[in-house]
């Protein structure tokens, strides 16, 4: 998406198609992207550790180093008062919920991690995008992680070498394995929404091939994501895209969700793309009561146990990483020890239930109503934020209005998606990525925002 976007730098007579000069020297003084693009890239890397950082974590590690590095060569205020409240306001809770834990030393693991996913990297983010351009580029990394993971994972599909979904091994999972089924998802996701956004409002330097490759591509990840099995990620998705057709404006979100209805009728009508196993999983989300899906049923009970875990201490909770020590004291008998995961390569293991699958709810029970607050406190001035700034920027015919789409719709996304999932696994430092775009476009200086 981003890559072929003609920078600042560029001469204006300059065609869509031309390479200047000017393009590729402009690159020595935006070498401080290539850690963001490295963070966005690795996740899919497999590197076969059960525990600890893997490459994007130590990619992210280098950014928020570069960031340091930067600051104190150039000796400029970081941030400005509103934006150093609104993405260091989630670290209060987390040191409180530190402190007090029954076991500070236990919980001071987490208190690394989240400060690394939801404080760190979004600063990094924010600081190391000079303008647009900058964040086309990470936005074009997400479409091309999603691509290279939406191919493995129909192949996936097709040849029957997936993760093991209803006794047969098709479900896409890219390269995360069965141990990660969110993985894939979450990543096409993403890179979907990026492209969606291009195709509703590519940027007025991009040459002329750029809108239909970016809703050709769009459609396409559909596939993938459908295949994927994951049903949080397609109501996260399907209300993202909602928002973003609605703030693109009437006749945009009419043409695309035309173009939309008719991919999915082709897709899965036509040609029968896993259209009943589709169905019956869509359909699992309701049966709560009477036939439940077992993995619908345990994270109902585990949603259960956090909200028990809040009851206790509702002020401060029972301490970061103190949901698994208190899971089963406060869970009912109907939850299941663990789920069976299989297929991808990997023999068949019992992973253990350690979360609630629900990102409020685990905040809720480890950091209580101080951490809640603090961390959804600071959500949602990045999004109303993101979401005015988008308003306003169409209204004047703003240049930049794609990356606003991109922000908001990710921003939502992550919002949604934190109603069916919490933070783990290789994906989880991409949600500090996400934060990070979504607050650089909300919070941003003008200048920095309006060089397109």
């Amino acid at each position: 998406m981003a890559a072929v976007l003609t920078p600042p730098t560029a001469p204006a007579q300059a065609g869509p198609g031309a390479l200047p000069r000017a393009r590729w020297g402009g690159w020595r003084e935006r070498w401080p992207l290539l850690p963001l693009v490295a963070t966005v890239l690795l996740p899919a890397l497999p590197y076969g550790a059960s525990g600890g950082g893997g490459p994007a974590d130590l990619a992210s590690g280098l950014a928020v180093l570069v960031c340091g590095g930067r600051l104190l060569y150039l000796r400029r205020r970081p941030l400005s008062a509103t934006a150093a409240l609104v993405l260091g306001l989630p670290a209060a809770g987390f040191a409180v919920a530190t402190v007090t834990a029954a076991d500070p030393a236990a919980a001071v693991p987490g208190l690394v991690r989240y400060l690394q996913v939801f404080v760190l990297v979004p600063v990094a983010v924010f600081l190391l995008l000079r303008d647009a351009y900058g964040f086309r580029v990470v936005g074009g990394s997400l479409v091309l992680l999603a691509v290279v993971q939406g191919v493995t994972g129909v192949h996936q599909y097709v040849t029957g070498t997936g993760a093991s979904y209803m006794g047969e091994d098709v479900r896409a999972v890219g390269t995360f394995g069965p141990s990660d089924i969110m993985g894939m998802a979450t990543v096409v996701a993403y890179g979907l929404l990026a492209a969606a956004a291009c195709a509703l409002r590519t940027p007025r330097a991009a040459p002329s091939w750029l809108r239909p490759a970016a809703a050709v591509l769009a459609v396409a990840l559909v596939v993938p994501l459908m295949l994927s099995f994951s049903r949080g990620v397609w109501i996260a998705t399907g209300v993202a895209l909602l928002v973003a057709l609605a703030l693109a404006g009437r006749r945009q979100a009419l043409t695309s969700l035309a173009v939309l209805g008719a991919a999915g009728v082709v897709l899965v009508g036509g040609f029968g793309v896993g259209s009943e196993m589709i169905a019956d999983r869509a359909a699992s989300v309701t049966r709560v009561t009477s036939t439940p899906d077992r993995s619908v049923s345990d994270r109902y009970a585990m949603w259960s146990a956090a909200g028990a875990m809040w009851r206790e201490r509702p002020v401060t909770g029972v301490g970061l990483k103190g949901f698994p020590a208190h899971r089963d004291a406060h869970a009912s008998i109907g939850l299941s020890s663990g789920s069976d995961t299989a297929g991808a390569g990997q023999a068949f293991r019992r992973q253990a239930l350690l979360s609630p699958h629900n990102m409020y709810l685990l905040v809720l029970g480890e950091q209580g109503l101080v951490g809640l607050t603090a961390l959804v406190g600071s959500w949602a001035a990045i999004l109303v934020g993101a979401v005015r700034r988008l308003r306003r920027a169409r209204a004047r015919g703003h240049a930049a209005v794609d990356c606003g789409l991109v922000a908001v719709a990710l921003m939502v996304w992550q919002s949604v998606n934190f109603l069916y999932a919490d933070i783990g696994g290789p994906t989880t430092v991409l949600s500090g990525v996400v934060l990070g775009l979504a607050a650089w476009w909300a919070l941003a200086e003008p200048e920095r925002v309006g060089a397109a």
